[in-house]
């Protein structure tokens, strides 16, 4: 899949769209979710355009894949959810329901967040 320059995310990078950002350095940008599902749902995205964490992987720097895994940490310890958990989800895919073709990282805290095992279908 190609990457869309005009996807939501494109669109916030570029100051088009107004975020609530809760980090950014050179690679990153994290940001809180408009539509939270948790009391801490925030959005962790690379500045560069990646469709998918396949993408990603694939074709980031080591710097930008750096930048990216201690910025969700950063944002952790920031947002005070590293001592009571939180959960990091990617979707990659239509079956996985990725509706933003931008990679991006979901942080959800500040509750408990319950089982994921069995509505994902797998087992222990």
């Amino acid at each position: 899949m190609a990457y869309d320059d005009e996807n939501v995310f494109a669109r916030i990078l570029r100051g088009e769209i107004p975020a609530e950002k809760v980090y950014e350095d050179e690679h990153v940008l994290a940001f809180n979710d408009i539509a939270h599902l948790a009391p801490v749902h925030v959005l962790v995205i690379p500045k560069g355009q990646y469709v998918s964490c396949d993408d990603f992987t694939a074709n980031a720097s080591d710097a930008e894949m750096a930048a990216l895994m201690r910025a969700v940490g950063k944002v952790a310890r920031d947002l005070g959810v590293v001592d009571s958990g939180y959960r990091m989800v990617s979707n990659t895919g239509p079956d996985a329901g990725q509706e933003v073709p931008h990679f991006h990282i979901h942080i959800f805290g500040g509750r408990r967040l319950g089982g994921l095992r069995r509505q994902a279908g797998g087992g222990e």
